[in-house]
């Protein structure tokens, strides 16, 4: 799960913003526990595609 549709119960607004203390703090916590958190989702699938083509140009290549 990515941190920016998280909605801070403390002040209501989307935690990726840091508007209070709270929201920083969780902000740090879920960028420490996933790596990846700060990436937008459509990269990820978009490196996973390329990964794939890169797959199957080598299996081609194989055979």
């Amino acid at each position: 799960m990515t941190y920016d549709r998280l909605v801070c119960a403390n002040c209501a607004a989307p935690v990726s913003e840091g508007r209070c203390p709270v929201c920083r703090a969780s902000r740090e916590r879920l960028q420490q526990q996933n790596p990846f958190s700060h990436v937008n989702p459509v990269t990820l699938i978009a490196l996973f595609v390329v990964l794939i083509a890169a797959l199957a140009l080598v299996a081609h290549q194989t055979v």
